[in-house]
């Protein structure tokens, strides 16, 4: 399997958030080229519609982002491609997943919340707009 291109990536990232500053391709290249860094995407045979992006650090693994394109939102990609990165994350030996998502972000939540994440702290006006973070742990 060939590895993503940066660009499509950095695409599909600015369509899925609204901050002002989206990672460009050059940061994903970099992402890209790091081997403590796990990429998945989804769908396989497809333009990916679905990102997360994982860094190792010893055993443990941190989710940097899930991004998910608008229109594929609801469709399992999320999953999917989690599922692929902590899969990765576990061959490569993390044995514990940490994550921080938006306090008010309910559907990040729930999917979060389905794969086993459990939430251990709190970061209070971490987002721009005041927005709490909550951190979770797999």
């Amino acid at each position: 399997m060939s590895p993503p291109d940066p660009q499509v990536l950095a695409a599909l990232h600015a369509s899925a958030f609204a901050h002002p500053r989206p990672w460009s391709a050059a940061e994903l290249t970099a992402l890209l080229a790091d081997p403590q860094i796990i990429i998945a995407t989804a769908p396989a045979k497809a333009p990916p519609q679905a990102l997360a992006v994982l860094r190792i650090a010893a055993d443990e693994a941190e989710v940097l982002t899930l991004a998910v394109a608008p229109a594929q939102r609801r469709r399992g990609l999320g999953r999917a491609v989690m599922d692929a990165a902590l899969t990765r994350a576990s061959a490569a030996g993390a044995r514990v997943t940490f994550l921080e998502v938006a306090a008010d972000n309910a559907a990040a939540l729930a999917l979060y919340a389905g794969m086993g994440f459990r939430t251990v702290g709190r970061r209070r006006g971490y987002y721009d707009g005041g927005t709490d973070a909550l951190i979770l742990r797999r």
